[in-house]
């Protein structure tokens, strides 16, 4: 009786585990690469979102539109969820958020509405992830997402690539996972700095370079790539880069022409101290680099290095002041001066806090800079087919 028993219960077991009882088609979903949140009429907002087409993958022609890559559609709603129940009615497949690359937010909305509401969504639901890349866009993020990629298969993905890669070897823009921007929004001084989407001056393309800087949850400001790149090495994400600086003629005491330092090796980190309720800052720096370019100086003797690792030294201590001078006229702690404070001193923080904008503007910086050039290249330092005398 008891194998009976026995073969009765391992078969019952076996008819509940067996089977897909929870399956879903793979045509049941639509999967979003991209999504574009812009400020609609009245209270509403304005949603695109950007679908992988598949059957993209099967065409031949060489010429195939923006359009066959990448799907978009068009909801709005008064919140984001009642603007995405919409899609289905649309599109005809329910939305699948687990492979989404990059958020877009226009920034009309950025500058009126909290961001953080915005995106409350995808904080909450289970499918969206936290490596996804919130960007700020010019004006309208919907009409970015029209645009034909450049060499990935979606737009979600140039973009997701563009400012991966534009911070790691060019730091003219952050790297920025929503998991890092909610960290940031949630700190005291509730400031950050998001990349900035926009469209080239010279030939009307898209690039992300810049960040938008946001205080409360509100873009409130926006930083150029020079005072960007500055910004990743004061907050030590700089990684590699190159610092372009002008060269001087010693016999004419003339600026002119432009030499650069190509950056392998790079490490700083900021110390804030508050005394008699004033508060500064020394900033330690530390590069190494080999010559890019070398267009009026020669580098022959020890005397020729020290004398050019000092103006670089100068022109980067020049562009810190000047970045420096930028964000206190923004008066935005992008720095992340006050978040220091409060981990070192929770309760001075508070007596701080009420008027930390103020003191932000009267801040102190000592910058303290080491420059070490490792190589000037083949040619000995001379410029490239310049005679010797």
């Amino acid at each position: 009786m008891k194998p009976l028993c026995s073969f009765l219960a391992s078969f019952l077991i076996l008819c509940l585990l067996s089977g897909c009882w929870d399956n879903n088609e793979l045509d049941e979903y639509g999967y979003v690469q991209a999504i574009s949140i812009d400020q609609g009429e009245g209270d509403f907002i304005d949603i695109t979102t950007h679908f992988y087409n598949p059957s993209s993958k099967m065409q031949t022609d060489v010429t195939t539109s923006a359009a066959a890559r990448g799907i978009n559609i068009r909801t709005t709603g008064e919140t984001f969820f009642e603007a995405m129940r919409e899609i289905p009615t649309k599109f005809g497949r329910k939305a699948k958020w687990d492979h989404m690359r990059v958020i877009i937010i226009g920034e009309k909305l950025a500058r009126t509405l909290n961001i953080r509401e915005v995106l409350d969504f995808f904080s909450r639901d289970h499918e969206p992830r936290g490596t996804i890349l919130p960007i700020i866009a010019e004006k309208s993020a919907a009409d970015f997402l029209d645009i034909k990629p450049f060499i990935e298969q979606t737009i979600g993905q140039q973009y997701r690539k563009m400012e991966t890669t534009g911070s790691l070897y060019s730091a003219k823009t952050s790297n920025l996972p929503l998991y890092d921007l909610a960290i940031q929004l949630s700190s005291p001084s509730k400031t950050s700095a998001m990349p900035y989407l926009h469209k080239n001056k010279l030939d009307k393309k898209a690039a992300i370079s810049g960040v938008a800087l946001i205080q409360d949850g509100k873009m409130v400001g926006l930083l150029k790539e020079k005072d960007t790149e500055t910004l990743m090495m004061l907050t030590d994400r700089y990684k590699y880069g190159v610092f372009e600086f002008p060269c001087m003629n010693n016999e004419k005491k003339q600026i002119y022409n432009k030499e650069s330092l190509e950056i392998v090796n790079f490490n700083s980190h900021l110390v804030a101290n508050v005394k008699n309720d004033k508060v500064t800052v020394d900033v330690h720096m530390s590069i190494e680099g080999t010559t890019g370019e070398l267009r009026c100086s020669d580098l022959k003797t020890k005397q020729d290095m020290e004398r050019f690792e000092q103006m670089i030294k100068e022109q980067v201590e020049h562009q810190i002041q000047h970045t420096i001078r930028t964000i206190k006229a923004k008066k935005v702690d992008v720095l992340g001066i006050g978040n220091q404070i409060y981990r070192k001193n929770p309760k001075l923080w508070k007596q701080l806090e009420p008027d930390w904008t103020d003191k932000l503007t009267q801040m102190q910086f000592q910058t303290h800079v080491q420059v070490h050039v490792l190589s000037t290249g083949m040619n000995a330092g001379t410029i490239f087919g310049k005679k010797e005398h």
